[in-house]
């Protein structure tokens, strides 16, 4: 593909976004990406190419004999991160592995990079900022708590980049990324304190920290924080989740912004999984719209073209089934209304792949999920020793048995406890491996900033946590 080709807007003849009255447009250049790759060892597939698994080894573990009340009733309004859940709540992947889902749709970070033009950068960003909290929607289990030195690393050759994260704190829980394209295109990195309350009939997780996206070629920096999510019906009925809050996306270099409103789901669920938008120019003009949603897809439309399809009552449709998100016993779900209206001349930035058909039986898990936890063939005497797909409990669940896993929680857990209580009586500092405390350039603010080294596989110092 040629990075630097310019196409053109079929109804307004400028450079950008292709687009049709249908609004089922995507981009044309899109890198699309096969998912496999070449392997030199390890068992392949019969024309030499290995493919990641499809499946995990076996299915979720029924969590029907389990109370979470008799847990959490003592906690309502208290931070969740110290509170020791049963290994039955979680997903079989630990929070390390669960934020590199980030990187699910790189293809549209590599589609920023092509464009020339920075509001369709932006654009293309804002979309990608969506996506990556998109792998969430009915994630109902826990991600296990990262040891304190843990890392996990993320490569994909086939998609072009590389990831290394690594609990860089325990109290509070702090988890560090960096993600490098592996031609020099761009780096994506940040670090996360999630916060998790219990409100008597929910769990609402605010995950602080900051992302930052530099696009290399074009000498750009974007940052934005993640929306809050809420898990419903942690009590009674089922569990399901939204998110909501604004989301400012600034590029640093342009002065663009986008400003996403994530809506929570209203009183009769009309705005359930809605984003709306618009992007903003260095002086405050209006340049794009952006609407969809976050469990499907995201559309951009011009401003003028949005307001006169509001005028016209493009948004008064009535609900066919009205629910309320307060019903007495549970906070009911209310029915997903229909598909995303698309408004004629919007250009088609996202649409979320469809999850394996037996998701539901493997944690929710997308097709991406379900490749995270896998050893690929030689990849152990390859990892350091402090590489979560070496963790005894995240592999014993992942297999299904539920009392090993059970079990080798706790005694991590302890390990942990003791190695902490030794630290103390020397008044010694956990010595951080790849990340160290410094300043965001663009914002301003503490950050955990890769150090660099990882990938020249040195791994001689890295403890022994498992």
């Amino acid at each position: 593909m040629n990075s630097e080709e310019e196409f053109y807007d079929a109804e307004t003849g400028e450079r950008g976004l292709e687009s049709d009255d249908s609004g089922e447009v995507s981009f044309k250049d899109a890198l699309v990406f096969d998912g496999k790759q070449e392997v030199t060892d390890g068992k392949a597939s019969e024309n030499g190419v290995w493919e990641r698994r499809k499946t995990l080894p076996a299915e979720m573990i029924s969590r029907n004999d389990f109370s979470i009340w008799s847990i959490l009733k003592k906690c309502i309004g208290m931070e969740l991160s110290k509170i020791a859940m049963p290994v039955v709540f979680n997903e079989p992947l630990s929070f390390l592995q669960r934020i590199s889902e980030y990187m699910e749709h790189t293809h549209l970070i590599h589609k920023a990079c092509s464009l020339s033009d920075s509001i369709d950068r932006m654009q293309v960003v804002a979309a990608f900022a969506v996506s990556a909290v998109a792998s969430q929607w009915e994630r109902t289990g826990k991600p296990f708590n990262p040891l304190l030195g843990e890392t996990y690393e993320l490569m994909r050759e086939e998609e072009g980049y590389r990831l290394i994260s690594e609990q860089v704190s325990h109290h509070p829980p702090i988890s560090a990324f960096h993600a490098q394209a592996l031609k020099q295109e761009f780096e994506f990195h940040g670090s996360i304190y999630p916060k998790l309350k219990f409100w008597g009939k929910s769990v609402e997780a605010e995950p602080k920290g900051t992302m930052t996206l530099e696009l290399l070629k074009h000498k750009e920096a974007y940052t934005w924080t993640n929306p809050m999510c809420c898990v419903h019906n942690i009590i009674l009925g089922k569990l399901w989740i939204e998110q909501y809050g604004t989301v400012e996306i600034v590029n640093h270099s342009t002065g663009d912004k986008c400003v996403l409103n994530f809506k929570p789901c209203g009183m009769f669920g009309k705005e359930l999984h809605k984003v709306e938008g618009h992007i903003q120019d260095k002086s405050k003009k209006k340049r794009r719209v952006i609407y969809g949603k976050w469990t499907e897809c995201m559309y951009s439309v011009d401003p003028k073209v949005y307001e006169a399809h509001k005028k016209a009552g493009g948004d008064s449709k009535k609900l066919k089934q009205e629910h309320s998100c307060e019903a007495e016993e549970a906070d009911e779900m209310p029915d997903v209304q229909e598909t995303v209206t698309v408004i004629p001349g919007s250009a088609l930035l996202w649409r979320i792949k469809p999850r394996p058909a037996d998701s539901a039986q493997m944690y929710n898990f997308t097709s991406f999920a379900m490749t995270l936890n896998e050893l690929e063939p030689g990849a152990e005497r390859l990892l350091p020793p402090t590489d979560c797909r070496l963790r005894p409990d995240i592999r014993a669940m992942e297999n299904g048995d539920i009392d090993a896993a059970s079990t080798a929680k706790e005694q991590l857990e302890e390990k942990q406890r003791a190695s902490r209580r030794e630290r103390s009586k020397d008044e010694e500092h956990w010595p951080t491996r790849w990340f160290q405390l410094g300043t965001n350039p663009h914002t301003g603010a503490e950050d955990w900033l890769y150090t660099g080294g990882y990938f020249d596989r040195n791994y001689s110092d890295c403890p022994n946590i498992y």
